[in-house]
């Protein structure tokens, strides 16, 4: 089935009605422009200026602001959307969740998922990442079914992880969801490479909507450069490093079976034993 993906491209603040603002307009704009499935960032409601910051100002599921808007601009619009992920406060739990929402044109939410892999990182620049100390990582990987196909979701730092988009593809997904906040650096270095990677492993399209820009409030720069790949690895879409706005794909998932067909490396996979080291002072004399 065919259908177009609206991708947002936000530069939050730490400022959580600003940033549900300048959703809920592009929301309307990217409908306008003929959207089914609108999707937004990894940390869509905030980014904090610091850690105390980040945990203070995230709200339970049940009264988080982001969350009662996205899901009013999916009624609204009357399109599907996804949630690229907020912080979401777990009564008992000292950590916070990263979490991302899938919501119906009703505004129901259908599935939610909780990002695995934690960006504790050292960057040559200076930049220090230290996700496990505020987020506690998800534990389940995730499908969902949309009207037009199988949705797998995953959250930026995943997208380092082959063996879960492996993984998704072999349990149904046409579709990959990976909604980031990608910093400068490694964006500059690998973003583009990684998405189009993933697509052609797996034989899935790729949605991956990006936070960009200078992050008032907290300083912190993303590279931006929302993109949607097709199975096959073309960039049906790229929202730019430059601002904040959005961008319209069209999807046809026709093109999934196509691409699995000329290359089936989803029905290739072989079980085998784990790594041998083999030391070259134990070589063998030749006879």
């Amino acid at each position: 089935m065919a259908f177009k993906a609206g991708l947002i491209q936000t530069s939050v603040s730490n400022e959580m009605a600003e940033n549900i603002a300048f959703v809920r307009e592009q929301a309307r704009l990217a409908r306008d422009a003929g959207a089914d499935f609108i999707m937004t960032p990894e940390n869509t409601g905030l980014i904090g200026a610091n850690r105390a910051e980040t945990l203070q100002k995230a709200e339970t599921e049940d009264g988080h602001g982001m969350l009662a808007a996205a899901r009013a601009s999916a009624r609204e619009t009357g399109t599907w959307f996804l949630l690229g992920s907020i912080h979401v406060r777990v009564p008992g739990e000292e950590q916070i969740r990263n979490r991302s929402y899938l919501i119906d044109s009703s505004g129901g939410i259908v599935a939610s998922y909780d990002k695995i892999h934690m960006f504790d990182v050292q960057l040559a620049g200076g930049e220090n990442y230290r996700e496990s100390s505020t987020f506690k990582p998800g534990e389940r990987s995730v499908l969902a079914e949309t009207p037009w196909g199988v949705l797998g979701m995953t959250i930026c730092y995943d997208l380092r992880f082959p063996y879960l988009y492996r993984d998704l593809a072999h349990a149904g997904a046409t579709m990959l969801s990976i909604p980031s906040s990608f910093t400068v650096p490694t964006g500059q270095a690998h973003w583009h490479a990684l998405m189009r990677a993933r697509a052609i492993e797996t034989g899935c399209f790729v949605l991956a909507p990006a936070q960009v820009g200078t992050h008032k409030g907290s300083n912190r720069k993303t590279y931006g450069h929302s993109v949607a790949v097709a199975p096959w690895g073309e960039v049906l879409a790229d929202a730019g490093g430059e601002k904040a706005g959005f961008v319209v794909a069209d999807i046809d998932l026709a093109r999934v079976a196509d691409a699995r067909k000329m290359v089936p490396s989803l029905t290739h996979d072989r079980t085998y034993g784990a790594p041998v080291l083999h030391k070259a002072g134990l070589a063998k004399a030749a006879e």
